[in-house]
């Protein structure tokens, strides 16, 4: 198996909800896996699949609110703001400790931006 789909289907790897992104507690005992950590989310996808089948839209499509799409581009920033720290500070010669902490933040940083919502 390879793309992005591969990750998802080993075991161990944690899952994450199709609607929110949160990682899905509990491991999977045996049937189909789970989708979504909530009935609550589980939801919320159906409603938005409903809505963009009737609006048109593809499948796969990705529909953000004015509200959503600011927030994905002040993370976008903040991370390449990050990322940007850790060259500066390579070139000013500084420690591996500095540079693990800075490195860190760029780690935390991507992670936020794994969730969309």
């Amino acid at each position: 198996m390879t793309g992005p789909t591969a990750a998802s289907g080993r075991r161990g790897a944690p899952r994450h909800c199709g609607w929110c992104g949160r990682e899905i507690a509990g491991a999977a005992t045996g049937g189909r896996p789970r989708r979504y950590c909530a009935q609550s989310c589980r939801q919320r996808a159906y409603e938005r699949r409903t809505q963009v089948q009737r609006g048109g839209l593809p499948e796969d499509a990705v529909v953000l609110s004015a509200a959503e799409l600011s927030d994905l581009q002040d993370r976008l920033f903040r991370l390449r703001c990050a990322a940007e720290d850790v060259v500066t500070a390579a070139d000013d010669g500084a420690s591996a400790a500095e540079l693990r902490i800075l490195a860190e933040r760029v780690g935390s940083d991507a992670q936020g931006l794994e969730r969309l919502r």
